[in-house]
């Protein structure tokens, strides 16, 4: 018995070396940037090296398949006067679902087959930042500001295919002039049934859902609050525990305080990092896949930073503007801005 205990810690302690994380020796990091003409991009999803989609402001969702040298762009009017404006996008098995901001909202589902409106609603104040699917592929959330004392949240149960709103019964009351932040589509981050949202201007806070938004809590965090373009912009976790979230003021972008903080226990508690240090302002932020939770890329109108130990320290690595990164491997992401599509590469 002593024996087999032995080996078993042997074991635990030798898988425990393996997974720790050695920082990488990134020698070079490359941004080849592809001109976009006439459109502001704030959603992407990333399939692999060769393959991203993205939409945008002029009710325009394209790809390209074959890294960037061709693109195939579509237009998608509503009762042929409307243009809708795209910054959110989401994938789920073969389909893709594109949501507009402003009134009316307008949730598209994208196929080879056709392209079917799955849902609209009309009010004065109705505006959906972002949308996600959860890794069952069943289930779907989108997000939006409040048009009435809570957050707008719609749900699907069936792949996409319908849509229905949660009431604000049973959502947490936000704070008058609490909303969110259609910057980047990454205000949501879903992880198994798992869900956390992040708000901003009046109060920063994280909605959470365990039950695929069927129950919530809110939690208060210490990131930069009290106005509009104040507030946490983008939201990513390595794990169920480990998270970040990032943003500042819109309005004072070259800021640094109270705009970066982690959480080691699922969204409960946030503690403020590398605090009135770089990076400022930033509007998107994506965990390297495979390395840890310690690699970190974030994008905004103020350059691209990276941090190599989990959000501690920050160095800059370019000074191009990008609203959105997203990541296929550990070694490359596409990312979007304002008339183009840009593609990262670590060396």
């Amino acid at each position: 018995m002593k024996k087999i205990t032995l080996l078993i810690l042997t074991f635990t302690l030798i898988v425990s070396c393996y997974e720790k994380y050695i920082p990488r020796n990134i020698e070079n990091i490359k941004i080849q940037e592809f001109k976009m003409d006439n459109t502001s991009i704030r959603a992407i999803v990333a399939i692999d090296a060769n393959t991203m989609h993205y939409a945008g402001s002029k009710a325009d969702v394209g790809f390209t398949s074959d890294a960037g040298k061709s693109w195939s762009t579509k237009h998608i009017t509503y009762q042929d006067s409307i243009i809708p404006h795209f910054r959110s996008l989401a994938k789920n098995g073969d389909a893709f679902f594109a949501l507009s901001i402003a009134n009316p909202a307008l949730l598209y589902k994208i196929s080879k087959e056709k392209t079917e409106l799955v849902y609209t609603e009309n009010h004065e104040k109705v505006f959906y930042d972002a949308l996600q699917f959860f890794d069952d592929g069943l289930h779907g959330i989108a997000v939006g500001d409040p048009t009435e004392d809570c957050a707008s949240v719609i749900l699907t149960a069936d792949r996409g295919n319908s849509w229905s709103k949660i009431s604000c019964d049973n959502l947490p009351e936000f704070a008058d002039d609490e909303a969110f932040f259609a910057a980047s589509n990454t205000n949501i981050k879903t992880i198994g049934s798992t869900v956390w949202i992040a708000s901003g201007g009046k109060k920063t806070r994280i909605l959470k859902s365990d039950d695929f938004g069927k129950t919530w809590q809110i939690f208060e965090t210490p990131i930069i609050q009290g106005n509009g373009p104040q507030g946490i912009y983008s939201i990513d976790f390595s794990d169920k525990n480990n998270g970040i979230i990032i943003g500042g003021d819109y309005s004072k972008p070259t800021e640094n305080k109270a705009n970066k903080a982690i959480t080691k226990d699922g969204g409960k508690t946030w503690t403020l990092v590398a605090d009135n240090q770089n990076p400022n302002y930033k509007s998107c932020v994506q965990y390297v896949p495979n390395t840890n939770g310690q690699e970190i890329f974030a994008v905004g109108k103020t350059g691209v930073s990276f941090s190599n130990d989990a959000g501690n320290t920050w160095v800059e690595v370019s000074k191009d503007d990008y609203y959105a990164i997203q990541f296929v491997d550990k070694n490359t992401a596409w990312l979007s801005g304002n008339q183009k599509i840009g593609k990262l590469i670590l060396e």
